[in-house]
């Protein structure tokens, strides 16, 4: 049995360092190792954005010092194999490890010594924020190099270059229209290897000489990149939450139906929404927090992707919504004043009195029961004793909240000019 060929994208992968395009930084970083400059580093980028091409062009400036370790199935003590082989006069190994966020907190550490002495140029490469996925001692010891998503332009050139030089493509005879090529561009989504993946799907895959874009059909299915517990997956909530905080309904509607085609947790979305409505919107539509939770009622019940419908209701009402933030800023000052105050001491009228004892020593003594005295009521302090008072909850002239100021702007006026002396007569 014939041994079966690597993948395109191994085949085509760049063996200098003009052949990697797209990735200005990435490519100094190749030209400075080319002319000596050796330094450890961090790759990170999205799969398919040249990582593994990197370490290969530098593999290729240093074959008898280069060692590659995958972060999968390898460890540390790989390292110190590496190091303890070397001979006198040797050149420091240069350690690749792929998917270097696999590491534990304590393999990273494990790594400090030998990249803080020079044993080791380390060249790490990984598909997630490294403020994230890698510890902030190791990452103040190399330099990030953050490798872009690919243009589908560099993807197109990527694959027509594919075609031009790899032999068991040129042997198949196919030609592909620039429409489909494109088309394979854009469905790679940034991707250049899943990109060169399906071209080379297409021509070992469809009968015919010439192919089309309706030819790739069925070919061009592949999930949105999202991770679900990395710096994507914050940065997409980041964009739905702020779209809905500043009222634009249209990208709202976007960016959760991103993160649902992505497979985001639906709860986690739900989540987020109920936060919004009492963060961004809060009393100035009070309506907001009850179709958030009733969004969760209905999902939970329904199930998807029939519930998810829910959510974009749920979204749409949210961006519709009169915003405020007075809630939130409430919360906020509220928080600050117990830090900076303490415990101060609960005043004894607003006390309860349930035995002969306590009202005795007055407990309860002086409680003007606001429903037989509204005006009498408004003389008591209602906060704890000699704590000034202050205005924690200041609503805004929006919604709801703009008749919500009316009355506690009324309330202010009475309490000011209300008549007296008032009336202690019930009490609870």
């Amino acid at each position: 049995m014939p041994k079966q060929a690597p993948p395109l994208a191994y085949r085509v992968r760049p063996t200098v360092v003009d052949d990697l395009l797209g990735q200005d930084d990435a490519g100094q970083l190749v030209r400075d190792f080319a002319r000596g400059a050796l330094r450890s580093v961090m790759l990170w980028g999205p799969p398919g954005s040249g990582k593994t091409s990197v370490a290969s062009l530098i593999e290729n400036l240093y074959p008898d010092s280069f060692f590659a370790i995958s972060a999968v199935t390898s460890g540390v003590q790989e390292i110190r194999r590496v190091t303890g082989n070397l001979g006198e006069g040797a050149s420091r190994p240069i350690v690749f490890i792929d998917e270097i966020h696999r590491f534990t907190r304590v393999q990273q550490d494990a790594l400090l010594p030998f990249v803080e002495n020079g044993s080791i140029i380390l060249i790490g490469a990984t598909t997630e924020n490294p403020s994230f996925a890698v510890t902030s001692p190791l990452i103040s010891r190399t330099q990030v190099i953050v490798l872009k998503p690919l243009m589908p332009e560099i993807i197109e050139r990527i694959l027509s270059r594919a075609l031009e030089r790899d032999e068991a493509l040129a042997s198949m005879n196919k030609a592909l229209s620039p429409e489909c090529i494109s088309a394979m561009a854009r469905a790679a989504d940034g991707d250049a290897r899943a990109g060169l993946n399906l071209l080379e799907l297409a021509i070992t895959n469809i009968d015919k000489e010439s192919i089309e874009t309706d030819d790739l059909k069925g070919l061009m299915e592949r999930p949105l990149y999202h991770d679900r517990s990395g710096e994507n997956h914050y940065d997409l909530i980041s964009a739905f939450h702020k779209s809905v905080r500043a009222s634009d309904v249209d990208a709202s509607v976007y960016w959760l139906g991103r993160m649902l085609e992505a497979g985001e947790d639906r709860l986690f979305l739900i989540r987020r929404m109920i936060r919004i409505a009492s963060e961004d919107i809060g009393m100035a539509d009070p309506n907001a927090l009850r179709m958030a939770v009733s969004a969760k009622d209905a999902f939970t019940f329904v199930g998807s992707p029939e519930g998810e419908i829910a959510l974009y209701e749920a979204a749409i009402y949210l961006a519709c919504a009169p915003k405020s933030n007075a809630v939130y800023l409430a919360e906020k000052k509220v928080e600050g004043l117990i830090r900076n105050t303490g415990s101060p001491q609960i005043p004894l009228y607003l006390r309860n009195a349930p035995t002969r004892l306590m009202k005795e020593i007055g407990y309860a003594k002086g409680y003007i029961y606001a429903h037989d005295d509204p005006i009498g009521a408004l003389s008591l302090s209602y906060l704890p004793e000699g704590l000034p008072q202050v205005k924690l909850y200041i609503p805004k002239d929006t919604g709801v909240e703009k008749r919500i100021r009316e009355i506690l702007d009324a309330r202010e006026k009475a309490k000011r000019t209300g008549p007296g002396p008032y009336r202690t007569t019930s009490k609870r």
